[in-house]
């Protein structure tokens, strides 16, 4: 590093040694009720305030974060089917939107607590991400078509149908590329706006599932079916490192709020939490079932994340519909 008097493994050996302390005093996860089923998707607000989660009850629940708990603040209805996943707006901490399995897309307002869009698509949505600027909201569906809505006005501004089943979507941290991972194990990219093909990399053998950009811009970083998670450096679109304690399809990815830190979780009974820079394991979470979710808080080593749990010992079909918080103070 040009510049820089300590070699950034150095760096990065003093902050590996550094959080290993910290989640030595902060390891304990709490649990809170969040739904009547499970969860599928958990988001922290951009100013850290609020968590929100949405569920297979067809409703979205928002917490707000009091020292070393989540307080439940509202419950938003109005869908129909399952909400599959949701997103804040990248700097108003008041907005999300939800997207459902009954074809439409909900824009949420915390402060009035109604929802003050409801947009319809064509097919059941899955996936959804919102622009670095705030300005354009897409959403994915089921039939491999991508939406791409103003959010300001609400109206579709372009439709994309892709030929690959496509899993996640998300821009980059410039808003001038849009990244989709397909099931042929490939990363596509185009351009934003226009939506012309820029690249295909072949980023894994088997279905490539979720992609995450990390907050400064340097990496992104994809989850496959191989088990498998892939570290890509932004500037050169090359794979920079590999992380494979994972035995089950990576489901799930979240970088820390420093972007040195990448939680990983599947099927596996544990949530791995990587060093970047070096690839090694900080920690690992312990659950007692597939994590569907992860969430690092933007501004905090607290990691928010949601299981397949079950409720109670006797009933094993009752779904506990939990959210919960990692890197609590273990005397709390």
């Amino acid at each position: 590093m040009a510049g820089s008097l300590v070699p950034e493994s150095k760096m990065a050996s003093q902050y590996f040694q550094e959080m290993q302390e910290s989640f030595k005093n902060n390891s304990k996860s709490r649990e809170f009720p969040a739904h009547t089923a499970k969860v599928h998707s958990v988001a922290w607000s951009c100013d850290g305030r609020r968590l929100a989660s949405g569920s297979f009850d067809k409703t979205a629940s928002v917490f707000v974060l009091e020292k070393d708990r989540l307080v439940k603040e509202n419950n938003y209805r109005g869908h129909s089917d399952s909400v599959d996943q949701l997103c804040w707006h990248p700097t108003n901490p008041d907005l999300f939107v939800t997207a459902s399995g009954d074809k439409t897309i909900r824009i949420w307002d915390v402060r009035t607590t109604k929802c003050i869009a409801t947009v319809n698509t064509k097919g059941e949505n899955i996936n959804i991400c919102w622009s670095p600027d705030g300005q354009t909201i897409a959403v994915g569906n089921k039939d491999d078509v991508v939406t791409f809505i103003d959010a300001k006005t609400h109206r579709s501004k372009a439709e994309e149908q892709f030929k690959f089943e496509v899993n996640e979507i998300s821009w980059n941290n410039d808003n001038d590329m849009f990244f989709l991972t397909n099931g042929n194990g490939c990363i596509n990219i185009l351009s934003y706006p226009e939506l012309k093909p820029i690249q295909s990399i072949n980023a894994h053998p088997s279905n490539c599932i979720c992609i995450k950009f990390d907050p400064t811009g340097k990496y992104f970083a994809t989850g496959s079916a191989d088990a498998l998670v892939s570290l890509w450096d932004v500037e050169e679109l090359v794979c920079v490192r590999c992380f494979s304690r994972l035995d089950w399809p990576v489901r799930t990815l979240s970088f820390s709020h420093d972007g040195k830190m990448l939680a990983s979780a599947s099927e596996d009974h544990f949530i791995d939490i990587a060093e970047v820079e070096t690839g090694e394991k900080l920690w690992e979470v312990q659950c007692d079932s597939p994590t569907f979710t992860v969430a690092w808080h933007p501004k905090r080593p607290l990691l928010a994340y949601a299981c397949d749990d079950k409720e109670g010992k006797y009933d094993n079909n009752r779904e506990a519909g939990t959210v919960k918080l990692f890197g609590l103070p273990n005397d709390s």
